[in-house]
């Protein structure tokens, strides 16, 4: 588990820290204890459990930094909590510092295992472009045999026919076109003759409403 990691960690880079500055991240004795990550999985676990555990450390600096106020001597109380606090983020950074190279060289190492692929496939393909032959031979199309004529008239004689059998509908159904026609005509003037009698009616009634208002 990580976090006994950073306990272990945190103790040596608390003794490797003392007298140094209070500003730096990442104590020389730290650094090289940080176990290699040994996939991008793992790496980024670590970083989730990094953020956590820094979390978790900001809470806990909070609640003892309180706790010092209410003790005689203050300031050995919170330089101590500081120290604490200071010693466990520098240990935090330095797995965050190795799990975040390793995600970007497994990145670099992708991209370049990548474009050796690319590379390898195009010139692949080169190759089986020069390993054909120049032109394929080409095939002489085939000739369609001539219809009998036999057969031609057969298809003449059938148009005919057909073409007969439409003019010979068309007259049969020509009397009921003309009636359909006929009947049409008569409702449109029907129709009209009624638009007339309403408009005779209507201008009689607007009329006698006129003179009545006289």
């Amino acid at each position: 588990m990580i976090t006994a990691f950073i306990r272990r960690l945190a103790l040596l880079a608390a003794l490797a820290s003392l007298g140094a500055c209070t500003t730096a991240l990442l104590p020389p004795a730290v650094a090289p204890l940080v176990a290699p990550s040994a996939s991008v999985a793992q790496a980024s676990r670590r970083l989730d459990e990094v953020a956590r555990e820094r979390a978790a450390a900001e809470s806990v600096f909070a609640a003892s930094e309180q706790l010092c106020y209410a003790k005689f001597f203050v300031n050995n109380c919170l330089d101590a909590v500081k120290e604490k606090r200071r010693s466990r983020l520098a240990v935090l950074r330095a797995i965050e510092v190795e799990a975040e190279r390793y995600k970007r060289q497994a990145a670099v190492d992708q991209r370049d295992r990548d474009v050796a692929q690319s590379v390898k496939e195009f010139e692949q393909g080169e190759a089986r472009m020069a390993a054909q032959p120049a032109s394929a031979p080409r095939v002489a199309p085939e000739r369609t045999a001539p219809v009998p004529r036999a057969m031609l008239k057969d298809r003449s004689a059938e148009h005919a026919a057909k073409q007969a059998e439409r003019v010979a509908q068309q007259q049969a159904e020509a009397p009921q076109r003309a009636a359909n026609a006929r009947a049409f005509e008569e409702r449109r003037l029907k129709a009209e003759q009624r638009k007339r009698e309403i408009e005779a009616k209507l201008a009689e009634k607007a009329a006698k409403a006129a003179a009545a208002a006289k």
